[in-house]
């Protein structure tokens, strides 16, 4: 992969510093539940959040490896294992509730 993701996933860097804990967020372009969660998971970004986008058409071998089955789909990962997840578009509070119980 070019895009860098095979790195995020391995919990490399973020805002360069180590992550061990990360939200990824599973989305497509057609997906319109994932264009209204869109802004909110870049408002979490840009507030300091560590939160990947991963395009389930581009990406389909790591949305398997995830069972992703529905999207939008927020996963928080610690040591790239899987801690939670919230599935459907929902408040910005249900994502960073979602990070802080990792």
């Amino acid at each position: 992969m070019s895009d860098g993701l095979t790195e995020a996933l391995k919990g490399t860097y973020f805002n360069n510093k180590k992550v061990m804990k990360q939200l990824l967020y599973f989305s497509a372009e057609w997906c319109g539940p994932c264009r209204q969660l869109g802004p909110i998971m870049e408002e979490l970004q840009r507030e300091g959040y560590p939160v990947r986008k991963i395009d389930v058409d581009k990406n389909a071998e790591i949305s398997q490896q995830y069972g992703v089955r529905n999207i939008p789909t927020v996963i928080l990962t610690v040591d790239n294992v899987d801690k939670g997840r919230k599935v459907g578009a929902g408040p910005k509070q249900a994502y960073i509730d979602l990070y802080n119980q990792g």
